[in-house]
């Protein structure tokens, strides 16, 4: 029984040690990936524009085009 709590001693301290070096790599890899690099995630949109006022005429022309699809695919099945 002694040799029981011994080893169960022995391996809690392992444990322990496991334990508190890995919160410590936790809160470590937690901070750098806590403070954001700006200049980093912002590159991405160098050189792209905003959307123009006319967007919504570019929407506009791809409906009528799925609709004229559609549209000349309904005729021609019908034709047969």
């Amino acid at each position: 029984m002694g040799l029981y709590v011994q080893q169960n001693e022995n391996r809690s301290e392992l444990q322990q040690r496991l334990d508190a070096e890995l919160r410590q790599k936790a809160q470590s890899t937690q901070k750098l990936a806590a403070a954001p690099d700006a200049d980093h995630e912002t590159a991405y949109l160098e050189g792209t524009k905003s959307t123009t006022s006319l967007a919504w005429v570019w929407v506009l022309v791809v409906i009528a085009l799925i609709a004229l699809a559609i549209y000349f695919i309904v005729r021609t099945a019908n034709q047969y």
